[in-house]
């Protein structure tokens, strides 16, 4: 016989502006923004989240993209489908574009939105099954990966309270294009840089981003560096559709005579946030485009990992992968 699985009752409201969501959501402290909701429906049928509300805001008006010329504004309702092969962002983003098409499955893509995709929770498998300890769902319980099966975790930014991956693409393309996060809340709106708005787990695994309650993600907007043009998203999995990166790298070049101005870079699969590769940034600067200045960038910038039993081999993967991302956006063919 089939075993029924029931989530926890809750509470549904349908709000129609964003000042009523923000302080429909602001007074009950287990509340949650129902969008897509391709994440947070998993995390309920399995009791990690159990939410005593839920604010259903497809209705408010967040789902446009709009490009000036000086910037890429990205409404949070914004599907990732509809990013993905907006013409604009295939054109002057191809790194985002690329990013969002190496993940999931079209359908999700066409369920999954921009602010959920910002906001999804790890897929480590201790994390999803109840099970086991899990620091991120019961802070103090202990972190299970950590001398369980870790061939999929963290390397960087990791604590001894966690070693869960970020699983985002898409957040690894916008981390690298100086992306900034505009949220409104019962205070009013602020800007946090994307770089800025994930957290490390530190001693507070459950604390994953800098959102207070009941802040709401309104937009993403990218500035339009003119060599966001000349970028590519490369992602290593185990198989190539629907699948998690075991390494990947967002890369954009602004490479004039064969000197590297200026470079931004994202790396996911690795690390417990979407990665800003900053170490790497500064070592491509100024220099040279040749193989040797790659591999110091990539070498620099995992120099700090600190493997586990099953994930040693995610340190040499993500410098091959860094490096053939760069390969490809400097036109330098293997």
């Amino acid at each position: 016989m089939a075993k029924i699985i029931l989530m926890e009752p809750f509470s549904f409201f349908k709000a129609k502006d964003d000042q009523t969501a923000i302080k429909t959501l602001s007074e009950e402290k287990k509340g949650r923004y129902l969008a897509g909701s391709t994440n947070l429906v998993d995390l309920m049928r399995r009791h990690v989240e159990t939410p005593s509300l839920l604010v259903d805001i497809n209705d408010l008006n967040l789902k446009k993209i709009e490009f000036t010329g000086n910037k890429l504004r990205i409404g949070a309702l914004v599907t990732n489908s509809d990013l993905a092969y907006h013409k604009d962002v295939v054109k002057y983003f191809p790194v985002l574009s690329q990013a969002i098409l190496s993940g999931a499955s079209p359908q999700i893509r066409n369920m999954a939105t921009t602010g959920g995709n910002i906001l999804q929770r790890t897929r480590c498998p201790y994390f999803y099954d109840t099970a086991f300890p899990c620091n991120k769902r019961e802070p103090g319980s202990g972190c299970s990966a950590i001398n369980g099966y870790n061939r999929m975790h963290a390397v960087l930014g990791t604590s001894d309270q966690c070693i869960a991956t970020h699983p985002s693409d898409m957040c690894v393309a916008m981390i690298a294009l100086d992306a900034v996060i505009r949220v409104r809340g019962e205070s009013g709106s602020r800007d946090i840089l994307f770089k800025d708005f994930h957290l490390e787990p530190g001693n507070a695994p459950d604390k994953e981003n800098v959102l207070k309650h009941g802040e709401l993600i309104e937009a993403v907007e990218i500035p339009s560096l003119p060599f966001a043009k000349k970028s590519a998203y490369i992602k290593v999995r185990d198989r190539t559709s629907f699948e998690f990166a075991l390494a990947s790298a967002a890369v954009a070049l602004d490479i004039n005579n064969g000197m590297i101005k200026s470079a931004r870079i994202g790396m996911g699969g690795i690390a417990t946030k979407p990665w800003r590769a900053e170490k790497a940034e500064q070592v491509l600067a100024g220099k040279k485009f040749d193989e040797k200045i790659l591999e110091e960038a990539a070498t620099t910038e995992m120099s700090e990992a600190k493997p586990h039993k099953h994930n040693e081999f995610k340190i040499a993967l993500a410098k091959r992968t860094l490096v053939r991302a760069l390969k490809k956006v400097g036109g330098l063919h293997e």
